[in-house]
């Protein structure tokens, strides 16, 4: 029998979400269309996701106290993103259930022992090396080619944390500029993949492994950031199955329960290669609100229920989603929306950040209709309409 979230003293289950951003503020509000409630923790109040809820703890999961209330006005916990000390997440688990597991992080929070796990589960990865001295990266660029990519193994996204080097001087610039706190970081070197284009699928999994596998889509990135989701993606659709099968099989490699964001290239001779995953949900699965069946959100929150999952498929042809990034210091909302609201077809999500800056995502919106062409054109244009 699959247990009921809503049976807590006749009461329903709280959700408790480690981070309160933009990803957290769109699983609380599927949260909340399904009965149940949430409880937020973030480092600051008024955080995207702690605006929704009474059950605010704005001191953070790094204070002992916060966090131990927390936990109390939990049942169960999930988490926004993958940067949370391991220590603390399975001081979390003693007491409450916590997913993704602690163990499952753990996997993924260190980039190379991310691939290692995938390279042993015989998933296709580009080649790379632990990186401890500029000798050793100069050494992988002359095995592998130049240019490469060195990536701290931490703490990274959005381009954050990745250098591209060209030659031996840049291996001794990348460790400089890697340096915190007069510390160098853990560096990796990974092989530049000459790619056409950048794919991407979500897979939710509950705890008894049933699985449902979202489209392969295409995100187009600028500046190391991810502009726009385009899906299905334009490519062969045995590509397509072959990049949701790679997919799949990284999130059962992990024992991964919850909603999973996979990111692969599509090589110039065909071949896909895995990427990064993410252990939350994902800025290439946004689109999912308007296009699918069951968004990447509410499917999350069925998987760490561990209720059945709703089906993944489009329930439009086609779907384009854009961020909207910050293009100056300042307010975090726009100075106006009525032109981008007089296109009809386009679906508008701030994410109520108080501050804007350059690069940073302060929404997004979703276009969903009968061709790729037609819906990146609407959202394209509709993104230009806003006036910041």
């Amino acid at each position: 029998m699959i247990p009921s979230p809503y049976s807590n003293n006749g009461l329903p289950l709280t959700l408790g979400i480690l981070g309160g951003g933009q990803l957290a503020k769109m699983l609380a509000q599927s949260a909340y269309r399904m009965g149940l409630r949430v409880a937020v923790i973030e480092h600051g109040a008024n955080s995207p996701a702690g605006m929704l809820t009474h059950l605010e703890f704005s001191d953070g999961w790094t204070n002992p106290d916060a966090l131990q209330k927390f936990i109390a006005a939990s049942d169960i916990i999930t988490l926004e993103n993958e940067f949370i000390d391991i220590a603390i997440l399975e001081a979390v688990a003693e007491k409450r259930a916590v997913f993704p597991m602690p163990a499952t992080v753990k996997l993924v929070q260190d980039k190379l022992t991310q691939k290692e796990t995938f390279a042993a589960a015989g998933i296709p990865v580009t080649p790379f090396s632990v990186l401890a001295s500029p000798s050793d990266a100069v050494k992988f660029g002359e095995k592998h080619g130049f240019p490469f990519i060195i990536k701290t193994r931490t703490l990274g996204y959005d381009g954050y944390g990745n250098a591209t080097v060209q030659n031996a001087e840049d291996c001794s610039k990348a460790f400089l500029r890697f340096v915190k706190g007069g510390v160098p970081r853990k560096l990796m070197g990974e092989k530049f993949a000459r790619f056409t284009k950048e794919l991407a699928v979500m897979v939710a999994r509950n705890r008894r492994g049933e699985t449902a596998v979202y489209p392969c889509v295409e995100t187009v990135q600028e500046r190391h950031v991810c502009r726009m989701v385009l899906s299905p993606a334009p490519v062969d659709g045995a590509l397509r199955r072959r990049a949701q099968d790679i997919a799949l099989a990284c999130v059962e490699a992990i024992g991964g329960v919850g909603i999973f964001g996979v990111e692969m290239f599509l090589t110039e001779d065909g071949e896909i290669l895995f990427n990064e995953i993410a252990p939350r949900p994902h800025n290439s699965g946004h689109y999912t609100i308007e296009a699918c069946h069951c968004s990447q959100f509410e499917n999350a929150v069925r998987a760490v229920c561990n209720l059945p999952l709703g089906s993944p498929e489009m329930t439009v042809p086609a779907a384009a989603m854009i961020n909207l990034l910050g293009e100056r210091r300042g307010a975090g909302t726009p100075d106006s929306v009525t032109d981008m609201l007089r296109f009809s077809k386009a679906s508008l999500h701030l994410y109520g950040k108080s501050e804007a800056r350059p690069g940073r995502k302060m929404g997004h919106i979703t276009v969903a209709g009968n061709s790729l062409d037609e819906v990146r054109k609407e959202a394209e244009e509709s993104a230009e309409a806003l006036i910041w």
